[in-house]
């Protein structure tokens, strides 16, 4: 493992926000955004962190995250587990006294990440165009600590969220999360699924899109 000087990541932003998903939801959080990610969800709002970014070593990352004051840190993307030097990062923020969560495709690895992190994982529904790439070895990884997140484009996607909860006993590994496409789907349609069904989930919605309609950097 590189050494806190040697980790150099490619950021693409580090900011102040509320954190707009998960059970966080709500928290005053810093989110670095690194660059890069090897999918291409059709439905993604992050499309300017597939390239550019500015290249840091961890010392100088963690100077930005603690010149804003702030308790909760979100390490997202882009795909941050694309690059080598996360997991060091995310171990180097939680030795630093932060309540650290990671926000990931869950098209790659988790295996190696700090147990202190609260793992946020996808699970690509079809409507994403990605549901190929979904890492079903990371299923049995996850733990009350961590959650998923299915993005639901079209009752279609729905029904498969609903076979997946059943077939892998997600609601026994950690809390799920239901969220619509913001523009695609109406969040009370999905929210009268929910409740017509009786799912054991978490309803959400983006909750910075509700407030800013220019994410970045929200």
């Amino acid at each position: 493992m590189p050494s806190g000087q040697a980790c150099m990541l490619r950021v693409s932003e580090i900011f102040a926000s509320l954190q707009g998903e998960s059970s966080r939801a709500g928290l005053p959080t810093v989110f670095v955004r690194l660059t890069g990610c090897p999918l291409r969800c059709i439905w993604c709002d992050t499309k300017y962190a597939y390239h550019g970014g500015e290249y840091l070593d961890l010392e100088t990352i963690l100077d930005d995250v603690a010149a804003h004051a702030l308790h909760y840190v979100c390490v997202t993307g882009g795909e941050p587990l694309a690059q080598p030097g996360c997991p060091t990062l995310l171990s180097a923020l939680c030795d630093a006294g932060y309540s650290v969560s990671l926000e990931t495709s869950g098209a790659l690895d988790i295996g190696d990440i700090d147990p202190r992190v609260s793992r946020i994982v996808d699970l690509k529904a079809p409507g994403s165009g990605e549901s190929g790439r979904n890492r079903y070895e990371n299923i049995p990884l996850l733990n009350a600590q961590d959650e998923i997140k299915i993005v639901i484009a079209d009752e279609g996607d729905y029904l498969w969220a609903k076979q997946q909860l059943s077939s892998l006993r997600l609601p026994e590994r950690c809390p799920v999360l239901l969220s619509p496409v913001i523009g695609q789907l109406d969040p009370a349609r999905l929210a009268e699924w929910i409740v017509r069904d009786r799912l054991p989930v978490r309803f959400q919605l983006q909750l910075h899109k509700v407030l800013w309609k220019d994410t970045r950097g929200r």
